[in-house]
């Protein structure tokens, strides 16, 4: 007779997000951990992970993100210090990539906030790098490429310039930029231009332009103006889709 799901053993998986306790074992040595801890469920992928820390470039890389982290949240410099975040990400870029000496950096950003890329970049340039910018429309590429039907389409009927996310990777491989950086790009095309660069990459902002390229307001006002998003509202994501 066929075990009760109750009497079989539960497949755990990750599930950080749900968890409640105070004191957690990734936290410390002394802490605690409820079936679904990540750290306890995937010891072989942390070991993994622990290996690449081992590389020399990676343990630099490494080393430099985490001394950045400190120095954003705590300001030693008052008396007496205080845990606070004190730089902007703006900041926080041009200090890491010094950290890490870095002369050419790279920046790949909408087309939509093309006058936001020539002010990010310009700060990169009075502050000593070197930079190159590329547009998500390089190479200019009707969407036919891509096989979308009219309604597929921005602008029916019309030439339309798709995103070229891998173009613009390849550019800045091609320019041999050191560091590259983020603005805007859509969901999926960020994907494969983090997926082709060379160099590492990091985000400058992300885009959302109902919400101001501030994505987590729908998650500040999961209670009010975002609670279309919940369980017993969803029907109205799909009217609007």
């Amino acid at each position: 007779m066929e075990k009760s799901t109750t009497e079989t053993e539960k497949v755990w998986e990750g599930k950080c997000d749900q968890c409640m306790v105070k004191l957690r074992i990734c936290r410390s040595p002394e802490g605690t951990a409820p079936a679904f801890c990540s750290t306890k469920l995937y010891p072989d992928a942390i070991q993994k992970a622990a290996a690449e820390y081992d590389k020399p470039d990676i343990h630099l890389f490494a080393h430099n993100a985490s001394v950045q982290e400190a120095e954003c949240y705590i300001d030693r410099t008052a008396q007496p210090s205080y845990k606070f975040p004190v730089k902007p990400r703006v900041q926080e870029i041009i200090e890491f990539s010094r950290k890490m000496g870095y002369k050419k950096l790279g920046v790949a950003f909408c087309g939509g906030l093309h006058k936001e890329a020539a002010v990010f970049c310009k700060i990169l340039e009075d502050h000593g790098f070197a930079v190159v910018s590329v547009m998500c429309k390089v190479g200019g590429i009707d969407k036919a490429a891509l096989d979308l039907a009219d309604h597929e389409r921005v602008q029916i009927g019309q030439h339309e310039p798709m995103c070229n996310p891998i173009a613009q990777a390849e550019v800045l491989n091609a320019a041999g930029t050191d560091f590259n950086i983020l603005l805007g790009l859509c969901v999926g095309h960020d994907s494969m231009f983090i997926k082709y660069s060379q160099a590492m990459v990091t985000v400058f902002a992300v885009k959302d332009r109902a919400l101001g390229h501030n994505p987590l307001a729908a998650i500040y006002t999961y209670d009010s103006y975002s609670e279309r998003f919940k369980q017993d509202r969803l029907k109205k994501i799909e009217v609007m889709e």
